[in-house]
């Protein structure tokens, strides 16, 4: 069985994950293409299956809230504030993923390459990878 050719555009060429700085990661792609993560974007883009379940959940509400009477905004609370996620280590899983410790304490998430690419938040890669498969 003959394995399936590598896709180029979602090989990296250079990862720089910047922990310290707090500045995010960069990722020079195979076909020259640059991309830039915030921390906040990874994290809120986190593809583990708790993560993945709460967005689920929170679509379903947001679904829900649209066919629900006008809140009461007397009795509404406020919501918190929570501070902007940052990373507190990044470390790279084979030689396909990174995996981040993030400074709310989450880590379950492993960000393949190939994910990284289809979320890369240029508008390029949006018409490229996820608005194709739709």
């Amino acid at each position: 069985m003959t394995p399936a050719p590598i896709d180029l555009r979602k090989k990296p060429a250079d990862v720089k994950v910047h922990v310290t700085s707090r500045a995010g990661v960069d990722i020079v792609w195979a076909d020259g293409h640059a991309s830039h993560y915030d921390f906040a974007y990874l994290r809120e883009q986190c593809p583990c299956a708790i993560c993945d379940d709460l967005r689920q959940k929170k679509g379903q509400q947001k679904n829900q809230a649209l066919h629900a009477p006008a809140p009461d905004l007397q009795s509404a609370e406020l919501p918190m504030f929570k501070p902007r996620p940052g990373a507190r280590a990044a470390k790279t899983v084979g030689h396909y993923a990174l995996q981040i410790d993030f400074t709310d304490g989450h880590s379950a998430g492993i960000f393949s390459y190939d994910y990284l690419r289809t979320i890369c938040p240029c508008p390029q890669c949006e018409l490229l990878f996820r608005h194709s498969s739709l």
